[in-house]
């Protein structure tokens, strides 16, 4: 299948490691060209030179903290100076820290609404004017399957992931028109380094092992086993898709049937 992304501009957050780096390897392979963005400018950099001795992309790499505005607006200088448009936004960042509520002081929801929220909002700020002027684009949120049905010890992340759900949701019916879409992807227990920091979290706090708690995991998934990223970057590539122009305003889980609800 032609997913119709040769010349596309993507713009990947978080894109040094985990989700986000299967994401920009999947946009390559396609033959988009790649802005990558994360904190740690040694990572990134690294892997946008393994993205482009591999697929022979065109990848520029800026390091990025979401969470400061600021920053988003040098990210965006930087990519309109290199390519003069974003074509695909997919929004992306680490999660918040695991625990129960009053674990968390009040400075963790202003970190989590910044760092998982806020930077959602100021990422699709700055690259919807040209979309809509072009009348063409796609935003893609990096979700999770708490939204649909919230998970123990995090309720950071289950509370502002809730939050980019409901603001996508609201925002594809405003820009519809325009040909742009706004879609949630829903990633289930994949193998990253964020799923083995909450499998020691869990552990730690129910005085068992990462083993024991991987394997409660994967006795709920109905595949019976963990997803690999690369899975899930297939997903959010076909939603960058010119094939997926009508789909928008949904959340799509890629969780091994994780999620029991109907729909």
């Amino acid at each position: 299948m032609d997913l119709g992304l040769r010349g596309k501009v993507a713009l990947v957050a978080a894109s040094s490691r985990g989700l986000g780096r299967a994401v920009a390897e999947e946009l390559a392979a396609e033959g988009a060209s790649l802005v990558l963005c994360a904190r740690s400018r040694n990572v990134l950099e690294e892997t946008a030179a393994a993205i482009r001795k591999t697929t022979g992309a065109n990848v520029i790499a800026v390091a990025t903290d979401v969470s400061d505005p600021t920053a988003i607006e040098r990210l965006w200088t930087a990519a309109h100076n290199e390519f003069g448009r974003v074509d695909i936004l997919v929004t992306n960042a680490g999660g918040p820290p695991a625990g129960p509520f009053e674990s968390h002081p009040s400075s963790a929801w202003s970190d989590a609404l910044r760092l998982n929220f806020e930077s959602v909002v100021n990422l699709t700020r700055a690259v919807l004017p040209g979309m809509k002027e072009r009348r063409w684009g796609r935003i893609i949120n990096i979700t999770s399957i708490a939204v649909k049905q919230p998970v123990d010890n995090l309720i950071l992340s289950n509370s502002v992931r809730a939050a980019v759900t409901g603001f996508a949701r609201t925002l594809a019916n405003e820009v519809a028109t325009y040909g742009v879409t706004v879609n949630c992807v829903m990633p289930g227990y994949t193998l990253t380094d964020r799923i083995a920091e909450l499998a020691a979290s869990n552990a730690k706090q129910r005085e068992t092992s990462v083993e024991a708690v991987t394997g409660a995991w994967e006795s709920q998934i109905p595949m019976a086993r963990l997803g690999t990223p690369r899975e899930f970057a297939a997903m959010v590539a076909f939603l960058a898709s010119e094939r997926a122009s009508y789909t928008t305003g949904a959340s799509i889980p890629v969780d091994g049937g994780w999620i029991r609800a109907l729909v």
